[in-house]
């Protein structure tokens, strides 16, 4: 496997949860994020796929019969932009 480095800048947290991860797995720092990204990679290709196999030959112009038979509502209050959008507490 050829191996190539590469310069990554995180945020001091992100790099923190990043090695206490690695550490609770027992692997070094390097490895860990080489298989998150190789993860990430994984399932965006995955997914991709799998959408592209489940559009098929659909285009674009082919939802236009459902978007006309859609009901013309406004959006609900809570679907708006006008709004600063909410914070999510975890």
């Amino acid at each position: 496997m050829s191996k190539t480095s590469y310069p990554l800048k995180l945020p001091t947290s992100v790099k923190e949860a990043a090695q206490r991860l690695a550490r609770e797995d027992g692997v070094s720092l390097n490895q860990w994020i080489s298989v998150a990204v190789a993860q990430k990679i994984g399932a965006v290709e995955t997914a991709a796929d799998f959408l592209g196999r489940r559009a098929g030959a659909a285009r674009p112009a082919d939802l236009l019969p459902f978007l006309d038979a859609a009901k013309r509502e406004p959006p609900a209050a809570a679907d708006t932009l006008d709004r600063a959008p909410r914070r999510r507490n975890r």
